[in-house]
C-alpha cells in the first residue's frame, strides 16, 4: 500500500467512485452532443457554439461558485449540482426522442448543465484535500486524476456505441450515472470544515484571484495551461475528423475521445509508482510542449491508428501537467480559501477547454479542420517558449510541497 495510501481511506474511495461516474457521464454526453449537432447542421462552427455554451456559465459563475464552496457544505453543493445535471440529461433525452431539428434547444439545455458544473468543480476539488492527510495529498491528486482518466477511456467509447441506439439512450445513461454519483456522495462522512469568518463582500469573492496573483508559480502554471488548451484543444473537431477525414462513424468518434484518457491513465499509473523526484516545473514545461507536438501530429494524420496514437500522447503529456499543477495548487492553498482558488483554477483550466472548443470551431469554419488543429499545436509551442521566459519561477520548481 506504500504507493497508494490514499486508496486505503474509505471516504476517498467513495469520492473517487462519485467523480468517475460523474465525469464518465459528462464525456459520454460530449460524444453524443458532438455527433448530434454536427449531424444536424454539418457545420463545424456549431461545434464551436457548443463549446461557447459550456464556457459562458463557467466564466460568469465560477468566482461566486468558489465563494459558495467555502461557505457551505461542499458535499451538499455537489449533490445539488449532480441532480441539476441529471435533470439536464433527461431533458436532452426527451428532446432527442422527440426529434431535434435545431441546435438552439440543445444549446439552451447545455447552459443549464454548464451552470451546475460551474458550482460543481470548486466544491469537488476543494473537498478532496479534506478526505486525506496532507502528506498523502499528491498521491490522492494522482489517483483521482488517474481513476478519472481510466473511466474516461470507457465512457466516450460506450457513448459512441450507445449512440447507435439513438442519442436518447446515451442521455438516459448519463442521467443514471449522475444519480449514482449523487447517491455515493451521500455516504461520505468526512470532509467537513468550518466556514470562514466574514461576509460575502466583493473582496471575499475575489480573494482567490488575489491569492494566485501573489504567487508567480501558481499564476504561471494556470495561465500556461489556459493558453495551451485554448490553442491546442482539438477535441471540438473530433466529430469532423471521425465523419469526414478518418471515416470511422460514431463508434470511431468514441474511440478518438477515449484515446487521450488511455495515455493519461497509463502515464498516471506510472507516476503513481515512480513519482518525480525533482525538476517538476521543468517537467511540466516539457509536457505541455509535447502536447503541442502531438496536436500537430494529430492534425496532419489521415490514418486512424496514427490519429489514436497522437491522441494517446496528448493525454500522457496532459497528465504530467495536471499532476504538477493540481499538486502545486492544493499544497499551496489554505483550506478556508480552497473553493475560491479552485474556482479561479476552473476558469483558467476547465472553462478554457470549452473556450478552446469555440476557438477551434470558429477557426475550422474559416480555414478548415486540419489547418485549425495544426495552427493550434504551433501556438501551444509558442506559449511554452514565452512562459519559460515570463515565469522563470515555474521552471525553477524542484519538488512538490518542498
Amino acid at each position: 500500500m506504500a504507493t497508494q495510501p490514499a486508496l486505503a481511506i474509505p471516504d476517498f474511495r467513495r469520492f473517487i467512485l462519485a467523480r468517475v461516474a460523474a465525469n464518465s457521464a459528462q464525456l459520454m454526453q460530449s460524444v453524443a452532443i458532438g455527433w448530434q449537432v454536427y449531424d444536424i447542421t454539418h457545420d463545424p462552427t456549431d461545434l464551436g457554439l457548443v463549446g461557447l455554451a459550456l464556457f459562458l456559465p463557467q466564466m460568469l459563475l465560477s468566482l461566486v461558485a468558489g465563494h459558495v464552496a467555502d461557505r457551505f457544505s461542499r458535499r451538499r453543493v455537489i449533490q445539488i449540482c449532480l441532480g441539476t445535471q441529471a435533470l439536464a440529461a433527461l431533458l436532452l433525452a426527451a428532446l432527442a426522442a422527440k426529434g431535434a431539428g435545431s441546435v438552439l434547444p440543445i444549446l439552451g439545455i447545455l447552459l443549464l448543465f454548464a451552470a451546475a458544473r460551474a458550482f460543481l468543480g470548486p466544491s469537488m476539488q476543494s473537498l478532496l484535500p479534506l478526505l486525506v492527510p496532507r502528506e498523502h495529498l499528491p498521491n490522492a491528486v494522482l489517483w483521482s486524476s488517474s481513476c478519472w482518466q481510466m473511466a474516461v477511456v470507457g465512457g466516450p467509447a460506450l457513448g459512441g456505441l450507445l449512440y447507435g441506439f439513438g442519442p436518447e439512450m446515451v442521455y438516459a445513461t448519463v442521467a443514471g450515472l449522475l444519480i449514482l454519483a449523487l447517491l455515493t456522495m451521500g455516504f461520505i462522512a468526512g470532509g467537513r470544515s468550518a466556514p470562514p469568518a466574514g461576509g460575502a463582500s466583493l473582496k471575499d469573492v475575489l480573494a482567490g484571484v488575489h491569492f494566485i496573483r501573489s504567487r508567480p508559480v501558481l499564476l504561471g502554471a494556470m495561465s500556461m495551461d489556459l493558453f495551451a488548451v485554448l490553442f491546442g484543444g482539438a477535441t471540438a473537431l473530433l466529430p469532423v475528423y471521425a465523419r469526414d477525414i478518418l471515416l470511422v462513424g460514431p463508434w470511431g468518434l468514441g474511440l478518438l475521445r477515449s484515446a487521450p484518457a488511455v495515455g493519461a491513465a497509463t502515464c498516471g499509473m506510472w507516476l503513481a509508482h515512480h513519482p518525480p523526484k525533482g525538476r517538476v516545473g521543468r517537467a511540466m514545461l516539457v509536457a505541455v510542449a509535447g502536447f503541442g507536438i502531438a496536436t500537430i501530429g494529430f492534425g496532419l494524420s489521415t490514418s486512424f491508428p496514427l490519429s489514436l496514437a497522437a491522441l494517446v500522447a496528448m493525454g500522457a503529456c496532459d497528465m504530467v501537467s495536471v499532476y504538477v499543477r493540481q499538486s502545486l495548487v492544493q499544497l499551496s492553498t489554505p483550506d478556508a480559501m480552497r473553493g475560491r482558488v479552485t474556482a479561479v483554477s476552473q476558469v483558467f483550466i476547465g472553462a478554457s477547454n470549452e473556450l478552446g472548443e469555440f476557438e477551434s470551431g470558429i477557426t475550422a469554419g474559416w480555414f478548415g479542420a486540419v489547418p485549425a488543429v495544426v495552427l493550434g499545436g504551433v501556438c501551444t509551442l509558442a506559449v511554452v517558449a514565452l512562459w519559460r521566459r515570463r515565469f522563470p519561477e515555474l521552471a525553477a520548481v524542484d519538488r512538490l510541497g518542498g
